[in-house]
């Protein structure tokens, strides 16, 4: 009886190593997908996307997040959040040092929490903020040849499984792997958007204003909408170069460049054409709302403290040409052309005004 009894215990803990080393496999074999899948693609938001389905297919966790940190704040900021109050997470920072994920951030370092009630460096005011009931916490780096992207964080409420040290070696896989195909797609976005844009003034560049141009045509033609389209050149810019020289009339066209950016929609398209010559794409805009924009602009320019290096102000001021597709043109080439031609309507008629294309005519606006 008792060599049975022994056996038995025997075929137990043989059955036990069977089931870990095929659990182990299992992971394993998993990671090389999770691998394969992440840095297949190079967009960021797919990229996330992925994450967050291989993170709740492999970990299986109800409450987690992913946190990047932002390059000009240095805080971390809420990207993927899955948890009962997760629209209240998105507009959370964190400083680096700050809760759990902000010391994994600063130190690079996973941390698990087993009890966050008896950890100083738990961020209660967060827990408090969103009203959600935390217990455990399992957090690591995203980090790439020491340089830290961001964090993966577990959450566990009361009444949950706790987390132990064996799951910081899988998360922390998975967090590798993340981090690989994160810093691949933030990289290719950095080349893709100095691929089109150009370097002074921020805006898009001239080969990219034509595609994005004919993209909003054709969303124009599929939806039955309007597209306006801007032109304008800076009044007597050449005056400017010729007497403070070229580095003042560089700085004046990304001044105005930024001034642009800032003061239209998020779906509007700027773009530098040449020179001192910019285009602004208006998608679902007609003539009045284009005429509108173009004046706001002209009213921002006019307004801006422009300055030379000898402290003298400049007021600058601008001719701008506006037309609408389809109403005044067919295609992206007759867009343009009309909108060119009523800003040099403008021109003749004084400069620093806003007209807009009308047939054979052009009207001044302003």
């Amino acid at each position: 009886m008792g060599n049975n009894g022994m056996a038995t215990d025997k075929m137990s803990d043989s059955d036990r190593v069977v089931e870990l080393l095929a659990r182990r496999n299992a992971e394993l074999a998993s990671l090389l997908e999770i691998g394969k899948t992440l840095i297949s693609s190079l967009e960021l938001r797919d990229v996330l996307q992925e994450i967050m389905s291989q993170v709740e297919r492999l970990l299986q966790p109800k409450t987690w997040s992913l946190l990047l940190l932002d390059e000009e704040s240095g805080d971390l900021c809420f990207e993927i959040a899955v948890s009962p109050v997760a629209q209240e997470l998105k507009g959370i920072r964190l400083k680096k040092g700050e809760g759990i994920a902000g010391c994994v951030a600063l130190t690079g370092q996973p941390l698990l929490i087993p009890d966050v009630s008896k950890d100083a460096r738990f961020a209660s005011h967060v827990a408090n903020e969103v009203e959600y009931p935390v217990s455990s916490i399992l957090c690591v780096p995203l980090k790439i040849r020491d340089r830290v992207l961001g964090v993966i964080e577990l959450i566990n409420t009361y009444g949950e499984r706790t987390f132990v040290d064996d799951d910081l070696p899988l998360l922390g896989a998975v967090a590798d792997f993340a981090a690989i195909a994160i810093d691949n797609a933030s990289n290719y976005k950095r080349v893709s958007e100095l691929v089109v844009t150009d370097d002074l003034t921020g805006l898009h560049n001239a080969r990219h204003f034509h595609e994005l141009l004919e993209y909003e045509l054709e969303r124009s033609r599929r939806y039955k909408s309007q597209v306006s389209l801007l032109f304008f050149d800076l009044d007597r810019f050449k005056g400017v170069n010729d007497r403070f020289g070229h580095l003042v009339g560089s700085r004046m066209i990304s001044e105005v460049g930024h001034l642009v950016k800032r003061h239209i929609r998020s779906s509007d398209r700027a773009a530098r054409y040449g020179g001192d010559e910019y285009v602004v794409v208006l998608p679902n805009t007609g003539k009045q709302g284009a005429i509108a924009v173009a004046n706001n602009l002209l009213e921002r320019f006019r307004a801006h403290p422009f300055k030379t290096d000898s402290n003298e102000r400049i007021v600058i001021t601008a001719s701008f040409g506006a037309a609408t597709f389809p109403d005044d043109a067919v295609d992206r080439t007759s867009l343009i052309r009309a909108a060119d031609s009523a800003m040099y309507e403008a021109k003749e008629a004084g400069r620093n005004c806003v007209n807009y294309f009308s047939g054979n005519e052009t009207k001044i606006m302003s």
